[in-house]
């Protein structure tokens, strides 16, 4: 037990640094009251404990089993008459915990500290609005986008809004510099000064509105900002709900498919016609080719997935990953027990290395598996998360085989 406690501290403070301080150092620098820095970071935590888990399972396994060889105990036991299967057992039943405590960080805690943190991070705007306008960042809420330039001493240059409301007149905005003031409670104030400013109504198109101002005064309600400025994604949403969302969002998008497959086979039709009618002279070459052009344009334009289906494919990958990584806790161990017991003389040293080696080894197939697909349409989101597990699982066996031919 002393092996898995030293490994899960171990990743559990490397992730904690990758993730929690950097996210506390950026509050900090805003001033931003300490107490509630804290508390973003505890209902932050069940991230990182559930990536903590899998990893420690392994460099656990590895240094205890490690341990157990270097010393001779393994081969004491199986002196007494104790078989492998018994001493391996112990550490099945500590990877089926890891991965039981990974599935549940991941799957119910991390929902509900995202809930929280989301919660206290809308509270700690109100007060501190600085929160929201950083140096070289781009803050999105539905219908306004700011993207900001270089930031100093409250100062930040080259800003560009983008106002786009529902139904409303459409507005985009340049300032050479731009400052937050001291607004009424509840609103960010933006002091804008070398202002242009182009804008446009939906219902008439083809007119613009185009002015400039030495300076000029932004408000935006944070009350408006905060409800919209932290969505849930798909990592921090159960599973049940995950799945469901999926469900939902797949049946949405076969209908869609459905209606854009008809419209492409109507254009691709009407193309056809153009083309026989040319061909029997009924129509002018020329003109037919000049109509035909925008239907095949159309016609290979519907044939592309839509945004939504890839976005669809995102869901899918991060609902299997929710799986793939607490099963990665089980898998390590099957590979670890075999592995540390061929490299006996190493000990604990050896099987600390070696659980490094496999772990980065690991999430760096888990992120190409998840680069891969996002970018290849045909790619299973199933394997493409399971297949760092698959390929542990074969490497466990192959070092039992191993282990088995040499004695």
């Amino acid at each position: 037990m002393l092996a898995f406690a030293v490994s899960f501290a171990f990743f559990f403070l490397v992730f904690f640094a990758n993730q929690m301080l950097l996210m506390a150092e950026d509050i900090l620098s805003k001033r931003a009251p300490v107490w509630d820095v804290v508390r973003l970071v505890v209902y932050a935590t069940p991230a990182v404990l559930a990536l903590a888990f899998p990893f420690a399972s392994l460099t656990g396994a590895l240094m205890a089993a490690g341990r157990l060889s270097s010393d001779s105990e393994l081969l004491v036991l199986q002196s007494s008459g104790i078989s492998p299967a018994r001493i391996f057992l112990p550490f099945l039943v500590l990877g089926m915990l890891f991965s039981a405590g990974s599935f549940v960080m991941n799957d119910a805690l991390l929902p509900l500290g995202t809930v929280n943190f989301s919660r206290l991070y809308r509270r700690i705007l109100a007060s501190s609005p600085a929160l929201e306008l950083t140096a070289h960042s781009a803050r999105r809420w539905e219908g306004l986008t700011i993207v900001s330039g270089d930031s100093r001493d409250g100062v930040v240059s080259n800003l560009l809004i983008l106002d786009a409301p529902q139904g409303g007149k459409r507005r985009l905005i340049t300032a050479g510099r731009g400052t937050l003031s001291e607004g009424e409670p509840g609103v960010l104030s933006l002091s804008l000064t070398d202002i242009f400013s182009q804008s446009n109504d939906p219902a008439r198109p083809g007119r613009f509105e185009v002015s400039r101002a030495e300076s000029m005064q932004y408000n935006l309600l944070l009350r408006d900002i905060s409800d919209m400025s932290l969505g849930v994604s798909p990592r921090e949403m159960s599973s049940r709900d995950l799945g469901a969302l999926i469900r939902e969002r797949q049946q949405a998008a076969t209908a869609r498919s459905i209606r854009r497959s008809e419209e492409a086979r109507e254009a691709r039709e009407q193309a056809m016609e153009l083309y026989l009618k040319a061909l029997e002279g009924k129509t002018p070459a020329a003109r037919a080719l000049s109509e035909m052009k925008p239907l095949l344009e159309r016609a290979s334009g519907l044939s592309v997935p839509a945004a939504e289906e890839r976005t669809l494919r995102i869901y899918r990958l991060e609902y299997f990953k929710k799986f793939s990584i607490p099963a990665g806790a089980f898998c390590f161990v099957i590979l670890a027990f075999p592995l540390a017991t061929l490299t006996r003389r190493g000990g604990r040293a050896a099987g600390f290395g070696i659980g490094l080696l496999v772990a980065v080894l690991y999430w760096a197939m888990l992120a190409g598996g998840q680069t891969l697909g996002n970018r290849i349409e045909g790619m299973s989101p199933f394997w493409a998360m399971w297949a760092p597990n698959v390929f542990v699982l074969v490497a466990g066996g192959a070092a039992f085989a191993v282990k088995r031919a040499v004695g």
